[in-house]
């Protein structure tokens, strides 16, 4: 009886969970109908491209199956190609290619991808899910963004639908559609993990950051809601051995589109220029301004001769505001700025001496030498950090006459040295530090490979430790 008891027991329990594992199942999204009524209006896209060598390699072996598209990828996202190839003889052409996605966004034949995916590229191929094929001509591109517009001579395509991309949130799930590898119309899912999510190297967009498998092949695909809205074009993944390893972003709809107007009518994209360098605000940096939590752009350098510098901004403000929209993550500022134009006098709030005020600033072009901008960068990337004014809360709090904050290490140099976001430099190379001009004058006369001594205030305790410049 008591064994009967026991197997009536199990099998209750065993029913219940098969029961809640089947409930939990129900839960999971069916996307086939989205991915059948969506397919068709997301294209593949190859290029070729007609290299003349300048000298000849004898010595190189390509490696590996699809290693083309590899090349192309690590090209993109590393600065080089880890497969070689023979290369031809001095003056001879080879033929390169490249592989992508896109999708068509009208009627008539506009198709939106990735810049990368079409870069130098000399004839631009489209193929449709119906295995047409037509070549496509370049309308325009917006390598800040990363996105180009294509025109395929076609009529009565079928188009996806746009979503709104601000309407995102963590969780929520998303598809992608796209060729990994040259597989076409490969579907993959996942959930949003972030939004506004701000790389150094494209401070233009505020990315979607999820956890759809996304591969070499797969930029400048879509990226669906469950409605089957487009709310994203996949872009970039982060990786430490080339495939996917669960991180990727995507560029928002909304930034898409605005760039897709402007590149429809003028072929390219023009912005307004406020000119500052920007980070986020965290915890401990909102602690030490006295914000009540950690939002807004904090203005880490303002470049001279720039708008921001003739508007009166200071390095250490912090802009929760811009044109009327508030500014929670750093990465949004410059979306915001870039949608309007040179010439508009806009109102920015921002957060000063423990205080909110409202600065008029008159936005002018982005300049086009970029020798404007990369000049304002030379002296932090040799430090390996960007230092700005001290706050007034900061100095007050730790007794600090002058010196210059650490606002962040983005380098090898201040990393390897020990130093810390939040640190105060007082002295160095037995030289008082004033302020940033100060700051910028001493360290540039510091031979690289030489230790030199460094005064830092860490959290109101005063340390020398040894500074050196690596070479």
């Amino acid at each position: 009886m008591n064994r009967l008891l026991k197997k009536m027991s199990m099998l209750a329990i065993s029913s219940f969970m098969m029961a809640s594992m089947l409930s939990h199942a129900a839960e999971f999204p069916d996307f086939t109908e989205l991915v059948d009524k969506a397919s068709p209006a997301v294209v593949n896209i190859s290029t070729e491209q007609t290299i003349t060598t300048k000298a000849s390699n004898k010595g190189g072996q390509q490696l590996g199956p699809n290693s083309e598209e590899l090349n192309e990828f690590f090209k993109h996202f590393f600065g080089q190609q880890p497969f070689s190839q023979p290369a031809p003889d001095q003056g001879q052409g080879q033929q390169r290619n490249s592989l992508g996605s896109g999708f068509i966004i009208s009627h008539d034949g506009y198709v939106l991808t990735n810049n990368h995916v079409i870069a130098e590229a000399d004839v631009i191929h489209v193929r449709l899910s119906d295995r047409r094929e037509y070549i496509a001509t370049l309308v325009g591109t917006d390598p800040r963004t990363d996105l180009a517009l294509l025109k395929i001579d076609a009529e009565d395509l079928p188009i996806v639908k746009m979503g709104e991309s601000d309407k995102l949130k963590p969780g929520q799930w998303v598809l992608a559609i796209g060729s990994p590898f040259g597989f076409d119309y490969t579907v993959t899912a996942g959930i949003v993990s972030a939004t506004g999510r701000n790389l150094p190297s494209d401070s233009y967009v505020p990315f979607i950051q999820t956890d759809v498998a996304i591969n070499p092949g797969n930029s400048g695909g879509p990226l669906f809601n469950l409605d089957g809205e487009v709310v994203g074009i996949n872009s970039q993944i982060y990786t430490r051995s080339g495939g996917f390893m669960g991180v990727s972003f995507a560029i928002p709809s909304k930034v898409a589109m605005s760039v897709v107007d402007q590149l429809k009518q003028d072929g390219k994209v023009s912005r307004a220029w406020l000119g500052v360098l920007i980070q986020d605000v965290d915890n401990e940096l909102a602690e030490s301004f006295g914000l009540d939590r950690p939002s807004g752009a904090l203005i880490s350098r303002v470049l001279p001769d720039s708008p921001a510098e003739k508007a009166g901004l200071k390095s250490g403000d912090i802009i929760m505001e811009f044109n009327g929209e508030g500014i929670e993550h750093s990465g949004e500022l410059p979306y915001v700025v870039g949608q309007l134009k040179a010439g508009e006098k806009v109102e920015s709030k921002v957060y000063r001496d423990g205080k909110e005020q409202t600065i008029s600033v008159m936005l002018e072009s982005r300049p086009n030498d970029p020798k404007v901008l990369a000049q304002a960068q030379q002296d932090q990337n040799r430090l390996g950090m960007i230092v700005g004014e001290i706050p007034a809360e900061m100095a007050k709090r730790f007794d600090i006459e002058s010196g210059v904050v650490i606002e962040q290490i983005i380098g090898g140099t201040a990393a390897r040295n020990g130093l810390q976001q939040g640190d105060v430099i007082t002295m160095l190379n037995g030289k008082r530090i004033e302020g940033i001009a100060d700051f910028t004058a001493i360290a540039k006369d510091i031979p690289s490979g030489r230790s030199v001594p460094m005064r830092v205030i860490r959290q109101g305790y005063p340390m020398f430790i040894p500074f050196k410049i690596m070479e």
